[in-house]
């Protein structure tokens, strides 16, 4: 069911249904490793030896991941991360002796990424069992969901250093509000995951032998329910969260009042006024 609805010269339809490209297929690689088991993907960060460290080569590798489980009909995308530190964030041999285009092209690629995460249609969860600093907090700031154990911990270090956490401030301070992020981004300081929770940098913070048990847990209830009408509303959440408040609403209604027509939002209609379980058809 797809409804013609003229919204800022962008048709509702093509908003509810934005055209997709066939992700190719994703060579073999010894920076990320790709699982599934059931419906959700894992993405797994596989360098311990450099820390995670996010370099050219494993942006490039991720990226191309998340694209991957993006096109499938997974429906949700966990990021984990083999080793002591789920992420050191930028590899700084990418960056020694760059010029200014080679500088530019690596943090392009790294909003790429980024960007990735949040357009993919599936919930992107980060389970964070350790460490996460600069470009890695960043990743954990830029997914849709963060469960992190009580191992783990967060700093954007560049305040404390000779290169400021520019990018990555972007992505936390879109999290933990302005006085927390330049607190972290300032000082360089290491929070820990109790103090992400309270902030707002992550979800929860658990255990940490309890995280495995946590994330599948979050999986499930965020999986429940219309794939299309998930993947709907998080694109919508993204594109009207940074709005004035009338233009938010503006666009919000415009989506759910197509949403309603959908195949998958009558069935829930149906299926609640017939006091039944719905039965939903849709992919991501």
């Amino acid at each position: 069911c797809r409804v013609e609805v003229f919204h800022h010269r962008e048709t509702t339809a093509e908003y509810l249904y934005p055209a997709q490209e066939t992700a190719r297929k994703r060579p073999m690689s010894d920076n990320v490793r790709v699982t599934r088991e059931d419906s959700t993907t894992t993405i797994t960060l596989a360098r311990p030896e450099k820390r995670n460290a996010l370099s050219a080569a494993m942006m490039t590798d991720l990226t191309a991941a998340l694209a991957e489980a993006g096109a499938s009909d997974t429906l949700a995308v966990v990021i984990a991360a083999d080793g002591p530190v789920f992420s050191a964030g930028h590899n700084f041999g990418d960056l020694a002796r760059a010029d200014l285009r080679a500088a530019r092209e690596l943090f392009l690629l790294c909003t790429t990424m980024m960007d990735t995460v949040q357009g993919i249609p599936q919930p992107v969860i980060a389970k964070v069992h350790a460490l996460a600093t600069a470009a890695g907090c960043q990743l954990v700031a830029s997914c849709d969901l963060a469960i992190a154990a009580d191992t783990a911990g967060f700093a954007l270090p560049g305040g404390k250093g000779g290169l400021f956490c520019h990018t990555p401030l972007v992505a936390v301070s879109r999290n933990v509000g302005r006085k927390r992020a330049l607190e972290m981004a300032l000082t360089g300081d290491v929070i820990d995951a109790a103090t992400a929770a309270d902030w707002g940098l992550i979800n929860r913070a658990v255990p940490a032998d309890d995280l495995d048990a946590a994330v599948s847990d979050l999986v499930a209830r965020v999986t429940r329910g219309s794939a299309m009408g998930r993947s709907i509303g998080k694109r919508t959440f993204y594109a009207q969260v940074g709005l004035e408040q009338r233009s938010a609403y503006d666009l919000a209604v415009e989506v759910m009042a197509a949403a309603a027509l959908t195949d998958d939002a009558q069935e829930g209609i149906a299926a609640f006024l017939a006091k039944r379980h719905a039965a939903y058809t849709s992919l991501p």
